[in-house]
């Protein structure tokens, strides 16, 4: 008899450089909430933000951190899967967001990248049966 499973979710956690900065990108530009929060000698020093099933978090890196200068984000892509990357892209350019590029299909799913503050790549996916590499052309264009 199997053993029942125990792991849930695996949440990412971005250091980030400037949380004002980064807390408009998520919550105003890609409409994540924030559910939960630490409020450490006044400022908000980590976050949970939540968009629909997905979450991440976000931390600040203090001024005196020998870390506070790397280059974050580098090498670190995360991919939301979803129902309707196409709409992902619509609202993302009405938020006032510019992602990377236009839409393109890459292993038989519609990909919307955008690249957060701090250099971290979100690739918003959903499945489509059109052709590999095909990219989308708005109706506007």
């Amino acid at each position: 008899m199997p053993a029942e499973v125990n792991v849930e979710q695996a949440v990412p956690f971005f250091m980030i450089s400037n949380m004002e900065k980064s807390l408009r990108f998520y919550t105003d530009g890609l409409g994540f909430a924030m559910t939960k929060k630490w409020i450490d000698e006044g400022k908000l020093r980590w976050c949970w933000l939540q968009l629909g099933g997905a979450a991440l978090m976000l931390q600040e890196y203090r001024a005196d951190s020998p870390f506070h200068a790397t280059k974050l984000g580098q090498g670190v892509a995360i991919c939301f899967q979803c129902k309707d990357a196409i709409a992902i892209y619509r609202e993302i350019i009405a938020r006032g967001l510019q992602p990377l590029q236009q839409p393109f299909v890459g292993n038989a799913m519609w990909v919307t990248t955008i690249i957060d503050p701090d250099g971290y790549k979100l690739d918003f996916e959903s499945p489509t049966d059109a052709p590999e590499e095909s990219e989308y052309r708005s109706t506007s264009q």
